[in-house]
């Protein structure tokens, strides 16, 4: 049965934020002035309703309670913005009632992940919402490495090829889930991977990599830091590639958390000897793009007025140029910077189409490698 929280989200740093506003940079005034001319001429809801279809404690509802306080903070009138956890199908459920009842007066927002904008791209007959109808405030990115079990070589290149050599085990959560992208990547490098499908979570996963139960396995960044970097530094796993993440261009290049790591790119040219191309890396760009790059989104619905809109916006900005978020942001979402805004709209615009020949391949694939329809 779906369990529903619904929670007020309390505001305890709020002086110590206003405080470190205060240290803004002077090359941010005329911007802040602006901010703070159109916050008069802007009536902000009093209650925002912040939907997150996820339960409590997971990802997606401690990244918004995260953003709850900083946003609030910086919005005129101060609004009181209440977290409504509405978790089931994968986040299906929540996004579909939103879609259905969201007020278009700006007080009510959708908080999203990779598990909401997968099954839109793939046309999940579950799905009842669609993207181009909400606008974005903000999106948060994260990055991922996948890393392997010793015993496939002592170092990455030993271990990448052991990969081609022999079929190789990865405890996944199904095959349209977070780690769809890792799937299409390893099997461009001629990896015969055996995906065991069922893990309700990525640590879920680990887990399974520690008991020896997989033979290779991959984390996002910060699941990656706190749990498999102690693993690396025992001589327990080795690090292979990252996936990198998108710079203002759109594109792929290192990860900024892992320097030392080259992305599936480098490796993918440094074996194969040429870039990925073809629909295989048109398909793992799509995936790589909304679900790392743009993660997290919060969302509202496009008839929100566009004044109060660029007032969220506007907010975001605010706050993301402040040491004090940044510090407090470098331990829950890792190095990453927040995107506010059209620049969010213009990359989820770009990986949320696929176009027919990429679906189509990506169908055969999934059905061909690991027995899944779509």
């Amino acid at each position: 049965m779906k369990t529903r929280q619904y929670t007020q989200v309390s505001r305890p740093l709020a002086r110590l934020k206003k405080t470190a506003l205060l240290g803004l940079a002077i090359a941010g005034l005329g911007l802040t002035t602006l901010s703070a001319s159109q916050a008069q001429e802007v009536e902000v809801p009093g209650n925002i309703k912040w939907t997150i279809p996820f339960g409590v404690g997971g990802g997606t509802d401690v990244w918004a309670r995260f953003f709850s306080p900083w946003l609030s903070d910086n919005l005129p009138g101060e609004p009181t913005i209440m977290i409504d956890n509405v978790p089931g199908g994968g986040s299906i459920n929540g996004a579909n009632l939103f879609a259905v009842r969201a007020r278009k007066d700006g007080s009510h927002w959708l908080g999203t992940s990779a598990s909401t904008q997968y099954p839109a791209m793939l046309d999940d007959p579950r799905v009842r919402y669609d993207y181009s109808d909400w606008s974005p405030i903000l999106a948060t990115p994260t990055g991922g490495v996948v890393y392997a079990q010793p015993s496939l070589g002592e170092t990455a290149d030993e271990a990448l090829d052991s990969l081609t050599s022999q079929p190789v085990k990865l405890a996944a959560q199904n095959p349209t889930g977070l780690e769809l992208p890792v799937l299409i990547a390893l099997d461009m490098l001629g990896a015969d991977v055996q995906a065991v499908f069922g893990m309700r979570s990525r640590g879920e996963g680990r887990l399974a990599f520690e008991r020896g139960e997989a033979d290779i396995d991959f984390q996002t960044t910060s699941a990656y830091l706190s749990n498999v970097t102690p693993l690396v530094e025992a001589g327990k796993a080795v690090p292979l590639f990252s996936l990198g993440v998108l710079n203002e261009a759109g594109e792929i290049v290192r990860d900024p958390t892992f320097p030392e790591l080259p992305t599936f790119i480098e490796v993918h040219e440094a074996r194969m000897g040429e870039a990925p191309s073809g629909e295989a890396y048109a398909a793992f760009r799509k995936f790589f793009a909304s679900g790392y790059s743009l993660q997290k989104l919060i969302m509202v619905p496009k008839e929100t007025p566009a004044d109060l809109l660029e007032t969220y916006r506007q907010a975001a900005r605010d706050f993301v140029a402040t040491d004090a978020f940044k510090e407090a942001a470098a331990a829950q979402l890792g190095p990453y910077t927040p995107v506010i805004g059209e620049t969010v709209q213009r990359h989820l615009d770009d990986a949320m189409a696929i176009d027919e020949a990429t679906r189509e391949w990506l169908a055969e694939w999934l059905e061909t490698e690991h027995g899944a329809k779509i």
